[in-house]
């Protein structure tokens, strides 16, 4: 499966309807086929999508949106998601999650309405109180506008009382997984934004070590009498014993130990075709290591298969990586949180997008200077 659009309404955090496309919807150049994944005809996918805000502007959010209609697809249960939260004590959520079937050759839509109740033992409860799928084939597409138009079709599956079977927090998506056979490879990195320690204890592949690090020399997981053993090498230096791997981070710098998660989860995703989300990219790395990455899904090369890197990022320079404007999103929170494809505001791709951001041009990308100005005026009072 891989993720054409998202649409979200009636959550608290959001002022509108949330609108998030993975495709690409701008001209395609034939120098940029290199940097896309080619989905079907002249369908191609964004592979690396980032979205950038300043200091509360509601990048995680949305981060949390995406994850959680990804998971609902992936047979997840609502209420077992980590990123339940972004819907609050929200009545009515309307998620429409678009998708294309690798196995099928279909387009489908899942919409899936959400309530919340509050239970006195487990707090916010989630049911889907409907839900419905639409599908097209693929060769019914004659135009991206008209790709992911179902106004003329009726659901092929809609929930129903008969599936008492069914937990009330687990989409009918479940059926249909079963019958195509299909499954995600979803890694969740929003949990090591701050917080860096290894979540296994398989070997990391030499390459990624030396690339972080070049004065690790070796980096060996065992597993003796149930106990785990991990062995630690710098060049030049006795091996250090270490029993858990918590123990790593009072030698390894806190963006090598973030860099072997990422990588190391990368490979799978980019081997599955599957989907990395992470929040603040550049958090602990310098701007090498980010640039790497977002440059291995944007190579057709080493990403055959349709892995997709979301994220979010404070650093406008990263932008300037991109040649296209339709994989970045800006975040804003005036009185509630938008997400706008930057191609909708800057039409041309040749301009530099970093300096477009930073000069305020695209309104909503900077601190007020008004904010600037009484924050001026407060240090200044306290330092007399």
């Amino acid at each position: 499966m891989k993720l054409l659009r998202i649409t979200a309404e009636g959550l608290p955090l959001f002022k509108e309807k949330l609108d998030v496309c993975f495709y690409a919807q701008q001209r395609i150049a034939e120098e940029h086929k290199n940097i896309l994944y080619p989905l079907f005809s002249n369908i191609y996918l964004n592979p690396a999508n980032g979205f950038i805000g300043i200091n509360a502007s509601g990048k995680t959010s949305v981060l949390k949106v995406i994850l959680l209609a990804l998971e609902i697809i992936n047979n997840e249960p609502i209420n077992h998601c980590e990123t339940k939260d972004i819907l609050g004590e929200a009545s009515n959520a309307i998620i429409n999650t678009y998708f294309y079937s690798e196995t099928t050759s279909e387009i489908c839509r899942l919409e899936t309405v959400i309530a919340s109740r509050k239970d006195k033992t487990d707090g916010i409860r989630y049911r889907i109180v409907s839900e419905s799928i639409w599908t097209k084939k693929a060769e019914e597409v004659t135009t991206r506008k008209a790709m992911l138009d179902f106004d003329k079709k009726e659901p092929v599956m809609i929930r129903n009382s008969r599936e008492d079977f069914l937990s009330d927090d687990v989409s009918i998506m479940i059926a249909r997984n079963k019958q195509t056979k299909e499954q995600m490879r979803i890694v969740n990195l929003l949990r090591f934004t701050n917080i860096n320690v290894l979540p296994f204890s398989e070997d990391i592949p030499t390459e990624i070590i030396t690339f972080l690090d070049p004065t690790i020399e070796s980096l060996h997981f065992e597993e003796e009498n149930q106990k785990q053993l991990i062995h630690l090498k710098f060049a030049g230096k006795d091996e250090i014993l270490l029993n858990n791997s918590v123990e790593l981070n009072n030698y390894l710098s806190s963006g090598t130990v973030k860099g072997m998660i990422t990588f190391t989860l990368m490979q799978e995703v980019l081997q599955e075709g599957g989907y990395m989300i992470v929040d603040e990219l550049e958090n602990h790395f310098n701007k090498e290591i980010v640039t790497t990455l977002m440059r291995f899904f944007m190579d057709s090369k080493l990403n055959k298969n349709g892995g997709t890197l979301i994220f979010s990022t404070h650093y406008p320079e990263l932008l300037d990586e991109y040649d296209r404007n339709d994989s970045i999103f800006i975040t804003r929170n005036r009185n509630g949180i938008t997400a706008e494809n930057l191609s909708n505001i800057l039409k041309r791709n040749d301009i530099k997008k970093s300096d477009a951001y930073q000069s305020g041009f695209l309104n909503g990308t900077t601190p007020t200077y008004e904010a600037y100005m009484q924050l001026k005026k407060s240090i200044a009072a306290a330092l007399v």
